[in-house]
């Protein structure tokens, strides 16, 4: 058996694998986002170690554990742990959509003028470099006892082995990794006041970091096993559903929005707001398009009216609605592609005395649809070929909003079995690989096809006019945002 986990931004979700791959199980344990001040949101490592804790325990009352080989994890991108030279953390991690550090990324930007040659991306705030800046600026008594700097799956990685190690998939997000070298760029690094020492060594993501420690071997009631690099989110969602050769492609509809194209080399096109990063296994990288609100608008509204998303979701089948004059940005945590605007906000333009709340939950899945339309547009732009795009993420399980998707990319899609579980089934599939490494093909093919999703050719007029007003609202609202 393999064990892979998946460290959400809710929650961390523990997926359990035979030796062929099935999924004979899985587990999650939520926890809470902090958002103490605006554009701020931050998480306490802890609640993770907990969650690992938990789903861990809950796995070994259903299964003997004795006969697991090796274990991976995957992660949000991102986000900034801050541990002095005990280990000790030092303030909440910045988290991948927090949006404080925009003029620190302006900054980088003017005052390093080869930063997008050097990191292939532009500086925006949810990366991990400006975030450094902005806790040196304001927070000197935190950055004077820095010692390491971790992605949040990297602590998790160093709490279960006592190794400070990185993947090059989650590394290239923090804008220290020049991708096209897999390595630490020691420019970059200084222009955020670094070196070397504060980084985590770095690891393909099916290479053995070290083992499981046997304190917590004991805790967890675990063998002690090798535990691997892991992934970032993204890279790991590709690997679960069999993503890995230039052209294949994923669309995530999870927390954020993710539109995924596999490469052969590395494209960097920053001028477009596409993110080039590592692929989390060897000579490999990818292209993202990525949207920091799409499942999450879903869950919001559900908060907002008291009604679970099943049941906003059953409403709207039942009301037989199929179109809607409301139109939804769903920039409730700003956005990247094609924008890179932390200040962009949401919001439904065109409601009336007779809107419905279904045609509200209707404005939603178009506009996150519109959403990726545009990174679409964004990586077209960029020169990326797709071939065929999978569909995953919790959200992908609503059979409605795929084909709405579909419509509006006017993309032929697939939603392939264990898509919900993308991320980690992929850390699992990279502990595997692990012990058989020569097995890729197979250990990384794309699950079974459960649906497929044609655009129709009736709709493709209501949804360019829709996106058309889609795109002129937000250029007309953005200025807004900032007075």
């Amino acid at each position: 058996m393999y064990l892979g986990f998946d460290l959400g931004t809710s929650a961390l979700k523990a997926v359990l694998i035979n030796h062929s791959g099935e999924v004979i199980d899985q587990q999650s344990h939520a926890y809470p986002v902090s958002q103490p001040k605006p554009l701020w949101s931050e998480q306490n490592p802890e609640d993770w170690w907990q969650a690992i804790q938990a789903v861990t325990h809950q796995l070994g009352r259903a299964h003997d554990l004795s006969n697991l080989k090796a274990m991976g994890i995957a992660g949000q991108m991102h986000g900034a742990t801050l541990l002095d030279s005990h280990g000790q953390v030092l303030r909440p991690c910045i988290l991948w959509n927090d949006g404080r550090s925009f003029q620190e990324c302006e900054d980088l930007m003017r005052e390093h003028t080869d930063f997008c040659e050097r990191s292939g991306n532009l500086a925006m705030p949810g990366f991990t470099a400006p975030k450094l800046v902005w806790v040196a600026r304001h927070e000197p008594e935190v950055f004077s006892q820095l010692a390491k700097v971790l992605l949040p799956k990297d602590y998790l990685v160093w709490r279960l082995t006592g190794v400070y190690a990185s993947d090059m998939s989650d590394a290239a997000g923090t804008l220290w990794l020049n991708p096209a070298k897999r390595d630490w760029d020691d420019q970059l690094l200084a222009a955020t006041g670094l070196n070397r020492t504060y980084m985590p060594e770095l690891f393909e993501g099916n290479q053995i970091v070290g083992h499981l420690s046997t304190n917590i071997a004991k805790e967890l009631g675990l063998p002690e096993v090798p535990v691997v690099a892991g992934a970032g989110d993204n890279a790991a969602g590709a690997v679960g559903v069999g993503i890995v050769d230039a052209g294949d492609a994923f669309l995530s509809l999870g927390t954020s929005g993710v539109l995924f194209v596999a490469s052969s080399a590395h494209h960097a096109n920053p001028e477009n707001t596409v993110h080039a990063f590592c692929h989390c296994l060897p000579d490999r990288w990818h292209q993202m398009a990525v949207s920091l609100s799409a499942a999450n608008c879903l869950s919001w509204f559900s908060g907002l009216v008291d009604k679970d998303v099943p049941t906003l979701l059953q409403e709207l089948e039942d009301s037989g609605i199929e179109q809607t004059r409301v139109i939804f940005l769903p920039y409730l945590s700003g956005e990247r592609t094609p924008h890179n605007d932390p200040m962009a906000s949401a919001c439904f333009f065109g409601a009336t005395n007779a809107t419905t709340r279904a045609e509200l939950t209707l404005a939603i899945l178009e506009g996150v649809a519109f959403s990726f339309a545009d990174g679409r547009d964004a990586l077209l732009s960029a020169g990326t070929l797709f071939k065929q795009i999978s569909l995953i993420g919790g959200g992908a399980r609503s059979k409605r909003w795929r084909q709405i998707i579909a419509d509006v990319l006017n993309q032929p899609l697939v939603f392939r079995d264990g898509g919900e579980v993308g991320p980690g089934l992929g850390a699992a599939r990279l502990a595997h690989l692990a012990m058989e490494p020569e097995k890729l093909e197979s250990i990384c093919r794309a699950p079974e096809v459960l649906a497929h999703h044609q655009p129709d050719p009736e709709k493709q007029q209501y949804y360019q006019n829709r996106l058309s007003k889609y795109r002129q609202l937000y250029q007309i609202t953005q200025h807004l945002n900032r007075e």
